[in-house]
């Protein structure tokens, strides 16, 4: 089975070994693309949360048009989009850490104080894009959990799959835990959570029309409520487990090899077949079981995510099995090098990118969209920043060596500018 050494050039270290970005050389370009497939997919649903109220993410009954074009592209963003690339993401930031302490280690027998320094970078810059771009960021998530989950990288790909599955166990079990008392919560708890989050009221709406068509400024407060709810209660309850399990699943793979194309496609097919086939009719259950409660709140707020909790891994993994078969084709070869691994290399980049362009888009101090595109126009959007990252990643890294943001983690990373320019 290939090891981490065996599918990343590591040169002998020099005389006085520094700790130091991987270099072009270096790069496993099937990661990038993996990377640049899950950069892209993850704003298939940012983008509602960017358009509507919170709650239409969630409850697609709960504002705007679901007939016609809008539901099939409801249908299949939550079954093929919906938590599948930031599973993808939460994998591949694992196999990350796994890919720079060991290259850290071999360089300069230590990694801790390098990784924790590059976490510290990301929660600081994470902070900024939560309270001063998007609340809903994953930046902050990341950098904490990626704290979290260092100690355990050495260890053994099964421990490391058993262990990812029970945190991600515990994040569901706390979930099936709140469903449990929720007949007992009082009935203004019920509808607070329905006005909030699930079916919102009149008032609310209005409101957040209000805010959002307003000021940057003004909206601020908001902004910042929102972001610390999820990075402290919905971190705590579910996406620290969630997300840590995941990390450390990502790291068991990368160890296995599965994301460098080593696998036969004999593997990566039938990676595609087994997730599709779970995935998708778990997820289908979960559409079904809500239609036929009419989506109430009460059994469907909690209980009704977690087909899709579950049935986003296969099928993430399904997704995964596909990008490596196409890395595996020679004919996809040069395009997928050129686009879709130019967007992976600069994911930080891309992703503040769609954060900017959509509130540019939506909110009132930009062309102020919010509440005025349906989802069918939404996917509109969504096809033209893929074009435009496709496009502007290749060039972009023709004359510099990474994505501004990139520059930036790295310089704050190893303490000194970094070079930027070819």
């Amino acid at each position: 089975m290939t090891t981490p050494d065996e599918i990343s050039i590591n040169p002998p270290p020099p005389a006085k070994a520094v700790a130091a970005p991987v270099v072009q050389a270096e790069r496993i370009w099937s990661l990038d693309v993996l990377r640049g497939v899950a950069l892209l997919g993850i704003l298939v649903m940012n983008i509602q949360a960017f358009a509507m109220v919170f709650a239409a993410y969630v409850n697609p009954h709960a504002y705007g048009d679901l007939t016609g074009a809008n539901y099939l592209v409801w249908l299949l963003s939550h079954i093929f989009a919906d938590r599948k690339f930031m599973t993808i993401f939460s994998m591949l930031f694992g196999a990350g850490i796994v890919l720079m302490t060991t290259r850290s280690e071999k360089w300069t027998g230590r990694s801790a104080g390098l990784h924790y320094r590059r976490m510290t970078a990301l929660l600081v810059l994470g902070l900024i894009h939560a309270y001063l771009i998007w609340d809903g960021d994953i930046l902050v998530t990341y950098a904490l959990c990626g704290m979290a989950v260092f100690p355990f990288r050495r260890w053994r790909p099964t421990t490391l799959l058993l262990t990812g599955l029970i945190l991600i166990t515990v994040g569901s079990g706390i979930t099936f835990f709140f469903q449990w008392t929720m007949p007992h919560w009082p009935a203004e708890e019920v509808q607070g959570l329905k006005d909030d989050f699930w079916q919102p009221s009149p008032e609310y709406i209005e409101n957040a029309h209000r805010l959002r068509h307003g000021s940057w400024l003004g909206f601020l407060p908001e902004r910042a409520k929102s972001a610390f709810f999820l990075q402290t209660f919905v971190l705590l309850c579910e996406n620290l487990w969630r997300v840590s399990g995941l990390m450390l699943a990502g790291m068991a793979l990368f160890k296995l090899g599965v994301f460098s194309t080593a696998p036969s496609r004999k593997t990566y097919a039938a990676m595609i077949i087994v997730g599709l086939l779970t995935g998708v009719s778990t997820i289908v259950a979960g559409i079904l079981y809500r239609d036929a409660v009419s989506w109430d709140v009460r059994r469907c707020f909690f209980l009704g995510g977690q087909f899709n909790y579950w049935g986003s891994i296969p099928l993430a993994f399904a997704w995964v099995g596909a990008v490596m078969l196409a890395c595996h084709t020679p004919t996809l070869t040069g395009l997928v090098r050129r686009s879709l691994a130019a967007v992976g290399r600069m994911a930080f980049t891309n992703y503040l990118m769609q954060s900017v362009l959509c509130t540019l888009l939506f909110n009132g101090y930009g062309l102020g969209w919010f509440g005025q595109v349906e989802r069918i126009g939404q996917f509109g959007i969504v096809l033209g920043v893929w074009v435009l990252q496709l496009i502007l990643s290749p060039l972009w890294l023709r004359r510099f060596r990474i994505g501004p943001a990139e520059w930036l983690w790295r310089s704050l990373t190893y303490g000194e500018r970094q070079r930027f320019r070819r």
